[in-house]
């Protein structure tokens, strides 16, 4: 599978987005994505990002960035704004992650979110074994530094996507650069969801 910035669940996201399309990135980083949203599928892309230092680097590639808190940023857009609202690997940070999903299927057409899986096997297996705070590659912070707030699997997802009755339109699952096909909450490292704020829950029938 190939790769974006060195980050396979970018190529995906670029997969997803149409072209010609109005873009929102919540927590855009360098704005390495939006950057090449928008010279490879010419998207009008906007970012939105709390590190003043990480939205100076984003802006300098070109891109439009408001530096502030995402959270607080979503009531100043108006219903329908953008075609994709993006939110990569910046879920389980959020302190009201529930209403930071309702803010952006509000906005937004689509929304991408893209988040680690925390009921991956060496997750499980490091809590297990060490009966305390999993430590791995993809959670490599101490407890107490962490930027991590709230700890999602994708049954986690699944089960509240049911529960808001909002369309799941693509589920991927990745494992390194690899695409993750049976037992996605076991074996995958990051989850991408395509959802939209439809009227069908999702069913029962999930990943195990």
């Amino acid at each position: 599978m190939r790769e974006i910035y060195g980050r396979s669940d970018y190529a995906m996201i670029g997969e997803l987005v149409e072209p010609g399309t109005r873009v929102l990135d919540l927590g855009c980083g360098e704005g390495e994505l939006l950057a090449w949203l928008r010279e490879n599928k010419k998207v009008e892309a906007r970012g939105v990002e709390f590190s003043a230092a990480l939205a100076q680097k984003a802006i300098a590639r070109g891109v439009s960035v408001y530096q502030g808190d995402l959270e607080a940023a979503l009531d100043d857009y108006p219903e329908g704004a953008f075609d994709y609202v993006i939110l990569s690997q910046t879920l389980q940070e959020t302190r009201d992650p529930l209403g930071v999903l309702r803010g952006m299927l509000r906005i937004g057409r689509r929304g991408i979110v893209a988040f680690p899986n925390f009921g991956h096997w060496r997750v499980r297996t490091s809590h297990l074994w060490s009966g305390r705070a999993p430590k791995t590659t993809l959670f490599p912070y101490e407890w107490y530094d962490s930027p991590n707030i709230h700890f999602l699997t994708v049954l986690d997802f699944e089960a509240l996507a049911g529960k808001m009755r909002w369309e799941v339109e693509r589920r991927i699952f990745l494992s390194g650069n690899r695409e993750v096909r049976a037992l996605p909450n076991l074996r995958a490292e990051v989850a991408v969801f395509l959802v939209s704020a439809g009227a069908s829950p999702v069913s029962s029938g999930g990943p195990r």
